[in-house]
């Protein structure tokens, strides 16, 4: 059984979305948890409209953490409100997954834009991710499957880590069991952060983050101004 776990804050209009693809998956054998954080418009009741369960979240650490808590399943799913999956997208990667022995896996990402310049961002993000995963171990918090008791193992995310929360996990898996990027899916998510914050600035925080990561670790302070749900 998978359990899939998202973070949510005020996501009454993407979550549907999401909600209403995973509906649609040729695999069934799933449960969801929404770890919200205090939403003050309508997503928690979406949520249990649509059979999910719902838990107390926080900043995305701790609401995956949270939802990881009450799981049942001996697989972890880790997205965000904004992404959507293929029909057969569970199907396919859960195969994959046992077949390649993974104990956590990612996949590549498909932007929700027909803009060209968000297809080249993604072509390059995707590149920078594919030619690393076994060197340093990268994984965009949207789309995280994870081995239960290897997430135990690892402590689960560090709520302390203000960014790149999601890199740090999987570095830490990785040390535990092989981690890769599957072949037979991809995900799509939403460029909305690009809408809102702008593509160049975007593009150079992420690579100051990297640098950071690289020169100094993880990050514990908010120097790079995150802010979880702001998208109004």
């Amino acid at each position: 059984m998978l359990s899939i776990v998202i973070p949510t804050y005020n996501e009454s209009k993407l979550l549907p979305c999401l909600l209403d693809s995973l509906q649609k998956q040729t695999c069934r054998d799933f449960e969801v948890i929404v770890a919200d954080n205090y939403s003050t418009d309508a997503t928690r009741s979406i949520a249990l409209k649509a059979k999910a369960k719902v838990v107390d979240g926080g900043l995305p650490a701790i609401g995956r953490n949270n939802g990881a808590r009450i799981a049942r399943g001996e697989w972890l799913l880790f997205l965000d409100a904004d992404v959507i999956l293929q029909p057969d997208f569970i199907e396919k990667a859960m195969a994959e997954i046992e077949k390649s022995n993974l104990v956590a896996a990612s996949c590549l990402i498909d932007p929700l834009s027909d803009r060209i310049i968000d297809k080249v961002l993604y072509g390059i993000a995707n590149f920078c991710l594919w030619t690393t995963e076994k060197i340093i171990p990268h994984a965009p918090g949207f789309c995280i499957f994870a081995k239960w008791e290897i997430h135990q193992l690892a402590g689960g995310f560090n709520e302390r880590i203000k960014l790149a929360e999601d890199h740090d996990y999987v570095a830490r898996m990785s040390k535990l069991g092989k981690f890769g990027f599957l072949r037979n899916v991809r995900i799509q998510t939403s460029v909305r952060r690009l809408d809102k914050d702008g593509r160049l600035n975007i593009s150079v925080k992420y690579i100051a983050v990297e640098i950071h990561l690289i020169l100094f670790g993880p990050i514990y302070s908010n120097i790079f101004h995150y802010e979880f749900g702001h998208y109004e």
